[in-house]
């Protein structure tokens, strides 16, 4: 088949890479959102799909918005049989879902009909769930509610973080995206209604959502600080300053702490919780870089009972 493949950032590479890669398809162009400002110069970067697919001299095409006149014009004049999806980052209109003749195939990083939305593998850490994965579907106008063509599935490992969990489903996730376009190019695979039940929805992360509450019991604490990292980043405050939480991990044996209580020793730092307490293994001050929880704890001298979130 012809593809145009939409996606954005660099967990949507890999799919990327297999489509290119497969000797059955021709990823006729890219589509992805327009350069943005970054780093401290803040100035205009490509994304990394756009980064990739001009390495492999393959047009690439950034609609401000997929409904701009011009961009329609020219997927028409492409003319793909399919195009492949992997977080795009905006939604698709009517005008552009109508043109390829085998609609839009999203990769999404859930078990669907769970965690519909822009952060299911967030969510589903943060929900405590045992198990994820990846699903193909065709993209209908809902919110990822299209009939499913195939799923994977993922077990989540008790240290992952998201950034460690996307990782894994994008690289499993892009082989499923490569045998969904031969299934459904030879005829062999056809997408099934997604069921009523079990729907969750799995909205972005703000940073409002990735502060933690210390009153929680510790397993919460660790899964928020998990489900945030890399991004937005979990986060507390200390004497008045935000402090990123890095790294934590549950303490069962100690229950002394007061929820948000710090306890240092030499190499140690413990936070109390509303059960157990964590002990904060890398953190991030305000405008420093990442650093031991141990070594930041020396420097800022805590004082006895001194307190976490205030």
């Amino acid at each position: 088949m012809k593809l145009v493949f939409a996606g954005t950032p660099e967990v949507a590479v890999p799919a990327l890479d297999a489509l290119i890669a497969s000797d059955r398809h021709e990823v006729a162009a890219v589509v992805t959102r327009p350069d943005a400002p970054a780093g401290r110069g803040r100035r205009l970067v490509a994304s990394p799909v756009a980064e990739r697919a001009a390495e492999a001299g393959i047009e690439v095409l950034k609609p401000v918005k997929p409904r701009d006149e011009d961009f329609l014009a020219r997927l028409r004049e492409i003319a793909p049989d399919c195009c492949p999806v992997v977080a795009y980052g905006a939604l698709l209109p009517k005008a552009a879902l109508d043109v390829p003749a085998r609609g839009w195939v999203n990769l999404h990083f859930s078990l669907l009909p769970a965690w519909r939305g822009a952060a299911p593998v967030q969510h589903s850490l943060m929900a405590g769930d045992e198990v994820t994965g990846a699903s193909t579907f065709l993209i209908e106008e809902g919110l990822d509610s299209g009939p499913v063509y195939g799923v994977l599935t993922e077990e989540i490992r008790p240290t992952d973080t998201s950034g460690d969990l996307l990782t894994r489903l994008a690289f499993a996730g892009a082989g499923l995206l490569a045998a969904t376009m031969d299934g459904i190019e030879d005829g062999t695979l056809h997408a099934v209604p997604q069921p009523h039940e079990g729907v969750t929805l799995a909205p972005k992360i703000t940073v409002e959502d990735a502060q933690v509450d210390w009153s929680a019991p510790a397993l919460r604490v660790d899964r928020v600080v998990r489900g945030c990292t890399p991004a937005p980043g979990a986060w507390t405050l200390f004497r008045g300053e935000r402090l990123k939480l890095v790294q934590a991990t549950p303490v069962l044996d100690r229950t002394d702490l007061a929820p948000g209580e710090l306890s240092a020793a030499k190499n140690n730092v413990y936070a109390g919780t509303g059960s157990h307490a964590v002990e904060l293994l890398w953190v991030q001050p305000q405008g420093k870089k990442p650093m031991k929880a141990a070594d930041w704890a020396r420097g800022v001298r805590i004082d006895p009972g001194e307190l976490l979130g205030i």
